[in-house]
């Protein structure tokens, strides 16, 4: 076992980083013998892991932050970082590692407020006196404003802070950033090195690694999710019906309608899981009498804490959207490699019978555009078009496609 065991399918880019690894760790001993560190090195202060969903860019920035921490004893005998097991790997893998920071968030933007915060932290000194490590898991959910705060730290780093950024392209992240990090490119992984890992991992059967790997193309986090919560699979089976029940404008306003209510019980789901626990924490902390009676200058804060639930959901709900639309695209992209023959494997095999009655009721024209108003609808959503006008605009386009 390594750091290195989640990375799936990204045998180059766990290359260079292991590399850069090794010569961080060559740094970190010389300084501490006083001396000087080797001129020529692979290590930077700064890196951009890109890559589409599902490719594992914060798993691979991750195990890069656990392989910075490596105090392994077999390094000094030639040993790679990132042994797995050492206190370093372990604690920086499972989130509890003192010098590494992982930032996410489940909103959509991340403001000037939270990153100043964030750049303070990375000023301080590594309390392990080897790294503190910084990965921002949503370096596109940036403001512009926040980008520029960002901008400064990265330009001039502390000695021992390693930013790590993760984004689904270049063009996500603000060019003066983006030309100050070194670039890392990960690729979708092969469906056969996903089946394998939910097997080996997860324990999942091979059959079942083996669809929900190709249902997903190849997304490790989906897969799984696929693979153990039935709720996914029943909202996913209900999505890949809707091609078959846009034949009238009746049939395409419900269907749109049941996609949206879909995605609003997905964000009611976790607001259940998450609000009312956050906010009877916030009252305890803030000194709430008896019956909830809570004491002056307070509301502010109460305000702030209301705001951001709201603003959760509303991502909560865009995702869950976009899954959907994503596994329409799928279904579009299977009926035309049906319609060209394309020896392609068939992502949605198990509806077969769907594919082809769709594949011979239409053109590959047809189905271009159709997933063509799939695209649209997402362009939409992104552009703050409310979730019913955007789905149902796509339901009836993919009528008349």
């Amino acid at each position: 076992m390594t750091v290195w065991d989640d990375v799936v399918g990204q045998e180059r880019v766990q290359a260079q980083l292991s590399a850069a690894a090794r010569d961080a760790d060559l740094r970190v001993t010389a300084e501490a013998l006083g001396e000087r560190p080797p001129a020529a090195s692979k290590m930077t202060h700064a890196w951009l892991f890109t890559g589409p969903p599902g490719s594992g860019r914060s798993t691979a920035a991750r195990a890069f932050a656990a392989a910075l921490q490596c105090v392994s004893p077999d390094r000094a005998l030639g040993g790679e970082p990132g042994c797995g097991f050492c206190d370093g790997c372990h604690t920086a893998l499972i989130g509890t590692h003192a010098d590494v920071d992982v930032i996410r968030t489940d909103l959509l933007s991340i403001g000037v407020k939270d990153t100043r915060e964030l750049v303070r932290r990375a000023q301080l000194s590594p309390a392990g006196r080897r790294w503190q490590v910084i990965i921002l898991e949503d370096a596109d959910r940036l403001t512009e404003g926040a980008g520029n705060v960002l901008l400064k730290a990265v330009e001039e780093p502390a000695p021992r802070t390693v930013w790590l950024l993760c984004a689904p392209s270049l063009e996500d992240v603000l060019p003066t950033i983006r030309s100050r990090c070194r670039h890392l490119t990960l690729r979708t992984p092969p469906v056969a090195a996903v089946a394998d890992v939910l097997i080996r991992r997860d324990g999942i059967e091979p059959d079942v690694a083996a669809t929900v790997a190709r249902a997903t193309q190849g997304h490790i986090g989906r897969a799984r999710r696929l693979a153990t919560d039935e709720r996914a699979r029943a909202r996913r089976a209900t999505v890949l019906k809707l091609p078959l029940r846009v034949e009238d404008i009746g049939g395409c306003l419900r269907a749109a309608q049941e996609l949206v209510d879909a995605a609003a019980d997905d964000a009611k789901q976790v607001a259940d899981e998450i609000d009312g626990k956050e906010t009877e924490n916030l009252k305890a902390a803030l000194g709430a009498g008896p019956g909830g009676r809570m004491p002056r200058g307070t509301a502010g804060a109460m305000k702030e804490l209301e705001d951001r639930q709201k603003r959760r959901k509303t991502r909560t709900q865009r995702d869950s959207l976009d899954l959907a639309l994503t596994d329409l695209t799928g279904f579009y992209r299977d009926v035309l490699a049906l319609q060209l023959g394309s020896a392609v494997a068939l992502a949605n095999d198990d509806v077969r019978d769907a594919l082809d009655r769709i594949a011979r009721a239409s053109t590959p024209e047809g189905t271009l555009r159709r997933i063509e108003a799939v695209v649209s609808c997402r362009q939409a959503l992104d552009s703050n078009v409310a979730p019913l006008l955007a789905v149902e605009a796509m339901a009836v386009a993919l009528r008349a496609g």
